[in-house]
């Protein structure tokens, strides 16, 4: 990047305990935020206020590629566990999951009123916390792209959030000086930590253990208990606010990151292992990784990174004076010091969900249409600018030679590993991937077959799935940008030929020089897109089975909540294709559920969604209306009655929602076709609700 030069600072000092190993340009405008790959520390992502991402390689600084996408300045970032997803955050509250292999955006999410301060990725399901300035905590479901539940209790901003490893249970730290900790099962706060006399910046999960760590601008250290709830650490206070806590990779000791320096923890008794000195400044990210600490910090446009050799760090042993980093004399070992006290340790529940299977899912995203839906948003034009071919090919699409020895470890910072490249007929440059208003080339899904593609942000196609020990995936080729415009924003339902199919693909290739299509060739056609239309009917039959159980048990109104939830249009456009026939299964009650799902039907861009979503208003006006505006108008009876103020509830509460709705069908009778038509006899048979307006 030519406008981002680089100061490497690599350090020749591999003698001292901590060097700094880079300093550079990470953004045209300041760095507000940072964030290390979780399992290997190979990759760097910084976010900034020129709304872009940047994804640096650690071994050698250089910047693979920039995400574009954001509005607004990015103001916080994350990556899964993975390391193949990165969730950011922007100052105007929207969130954007990318996948960085493919260099793409998978979900864009917006809920927030304020700018983001906090993310963290489920440790085992598909599932992202989100924190903002506004107090609010909101748990999305990545996968259907849906919001799941608002935690409410903070009475400022949380700066601070972390899954249990075993996924149960969500903590949050906040500037209200508290520590809270929430059951993901029952939605509620389990517990309040309030030792902290100032806000809390940083907390962590002990791998292992029943124990909870959380850094203050107190100064100080806090150890919590999760089986007895209450604080079995207070650890001396630092120089500095504490910015960043890590636990060791066993969890034998916890580092504490503060301006200027590292310190080395152990608790029951408290006792401070070792202080070592690091010019990191305000550091905002730790790592660790190959014997090694890693150290990021940013101020202005700058990001640095520092290494501190952890084998030449005490975090065993016999405790150090606390004190200023050069007061490093050790003091007697306090009697007690292996008395740890015995803690019940995570038990992960059993899931399907392992590496393979979260492998497959990925993959499943990139290529389905369910995974590729997209809510219309400010972030529509997404792109990816690839700057280095080579690297983002070492680290995203690599080809390991089999080791039969393990790679020496004595290094300080550690280059990855040396790749196997497969032969590329031409130069590369960089690339840029634009994201188009519309994908050409995408299915539409049938009321019973698939959901309601959102807006979709196609990128580069990724190669088809195969297992990465028998072939390289080639990468990604630049793609141009399709103009939406004079083309139909709505698909109808009776055409020709199949929107989004290309005919070519079904068709036998041309002769080749012996005159015929070959076997192989022949079967792949027939199976192309199989195993994923299988996958998208199989989770369909089993929704709409769960919705039909829940129907026969409870009522129809819980069965549609529960179609609903699932955030599937599909399964909606299913029920209401069943009951606009039948009108004595409709309800007051239940027009409360359908009229805001009503609203999202007429704005879609396939026609038959727009169809039972008008059907469905055509019944309510012509059933329900007349007893609306009786209720409303009817004069308040004397004393108390119960049934009479929830049936006024529900009236003004549908009264509402038909108000919205007769905006949108106003904008929408001017509409050509079959459509247009619809919405000018609604338009008609809504006229009453002006004289409500």
């Amino acid at each position: 990047m030519s406008s981002q030069t680089l100061t490497s600072m690599a350090a020749a000092v591999p003698s001292g305990v901590s060097s700094r190993l880079y300093e550079f340009v990470a953004h045209s405008g300041s760095a507000c935020c940072t964030a290390l790959t979780k399992s290997s520390s190979r990759l760097l992502a910084t976010g900034g206020d020129d709304c872009k991402i940047n994804l640096w390689s650690v071994s050698n600084a250089k910047c693979i590629m920039s995400l574009s996408g954001h509005k607004s300045p990015v103001e916080c970032i994350q990556f899964k566990e993975s390391d193949e997803q990165l969730a950011s955050g922007s100052q105007s509250g929207t969130l954007q999951v990318w996948d960085v292999e493919a260099a793409k955006v998978l979900r864009t999410l917006v809920g927030h009123r304020a700018n983001i301060t906090s993310l963290s990725f489920h440790p085992y399901g598909f599932f992202l916390a989100s924190s903002s300035m506004d107090t609010n905590i909101k748990l999305w479901d990545v996968r259907n792209k849906g919001y799941v539940f608002r935690f409410k209790g903070h009475t400022q901003a949380v700066r601070s959030l972390a899954f249990s490893p075993d996924g149960k249970w969500l903590a949050s730290a906040s500037d209200d000086s508290t520590v809270k900790l929430w059951d993901l099962t029952l939605g509620k706060t389990i517990t309040e930590f309030t030792s902290h006399s100032a806000a809390v910046n940083t907390i962590q999960f002990h791998p292992n253990e029943y124990l909870l760590a959380s850094g203050s601008a107190d100064r100080t250290v806090k150890l919590w208990d999760l089986e007895k709830f209450t604080m079995v650490g207070s650890l001396e206070k630092d120089t500095t606010p504490v910015r960043c806590v890590h636990f060791s990779l066993d969890g034998s000791c916890l580092f504490s990151g503060s301006t200027d320096s590292l310190r080395v923890f152990g608790w029951e008794p408290d006792r401070c292992f070792d202080v070592v000195s690091v010019g990191w400044g305000k550091v905002s990210e730790l790592s660790v990784s190959n014997q090694q600490l890693v150290g990021v910090a940013h101020q202005a446009s700058m990001v640095s990174l520092y290494a501190v050799d952890l084998k030449k760090v005490k975090m065993t042993g016999s405790a150090v004076i606390q004190g200023s980093a050069q007061q490093n004399e050790p003091s007697t070992e306090p009697k007690g010091t292996k008395g740890v006290a015995l803690r019940r340790n995570y038990v992960r529940p059993t899931t399907t969900c392992s590496t393979q299977r979260l492998k497959q899912h990925i993959d499943a995203d990139r290529r389905s249409p369910e995974g590729e839906r997209r809510s219309p948003s400010e972030d529509e034009q997404s792109s990816a600018e690839i700057h280095d071919m080579k690297d983002y090919n070492m680290i995203f699409q690599p080809k390991n030679p089999m080791a039969r020895t393990p790679p020496k470890m004595s290094e300080l910072f550690l280059a990855p590993a040396e790749e196997v490249f497969l032969p590329i007929s031409r130069p590369h440059k960089d690339r840029v991937f634009h994201v188009p208003e519309k994908q050409q080339h995408k299915a539409p899904p049938a009321a019973a077959s698939t959901s309601e593609p959102r807006a979709e942000l196609p990128v580069v196609a990724p190669p088809p799935a195969v297992p990465r020990s028998s072939h390289l995936p080639s990468p990604p080729s630049q793609t141009s940008a399709p103009s939406a415009r004079g083309r139909s924003h709505i698909i109808p339902s009776s055409r020709n030929e199949p929107v989004g199919l290309n005919i070519a693909d079904f068709l036998p290739s041309p002769p080749n020089e012996h005159g015929f299509i070959s076997e192989e060739d022949a079967l792949s056609q027939i199976t192309k897109g199989h195993q994923t239309m299988i996958a998208i009917l199989s989770s369909r039959h089993k929704n709409l089975q769960n919705v039909r159980m829940v129907w026969a048990r409870d009522d129809l109104k819980s069965a549609f909540k529960m179609a609903v939830s699932m955030n599937d249009f599909s399964i909606v456009v299913d029920i209401l294709n069943i009951i606009n026939n039948q009108t004595a299964l409709w309800k007051l009650d239940l027009c409360t559920e359908v009229l805001p799902q009503v609203e999202k039907l007429l704005q879609s861009k396939y026609e038959s969604y727009v169809q039972t979503g008008c059907s469905s208003l055509r019944l309510i006006m012509n059933h329900f209306w007349p007893l609306i505006t009786d209720t409303l108008k009817a004069t308040p009876s004397v004393g108390v009655d119960i049934t009479r103020e929830e049936r006024h509830q529900r009236c003004q509460l549908c009264c509402d929602h038909l108000k919205k709705l007769s905006v949108l069908v106003k904008a929408k009778a001017s509409q050509v076709g079959r459509n247009g038509s619809t919405f000018w006899e609604l338009q008609l048979l809504m006229v009453p609700l002006d004289d409500t307006l």
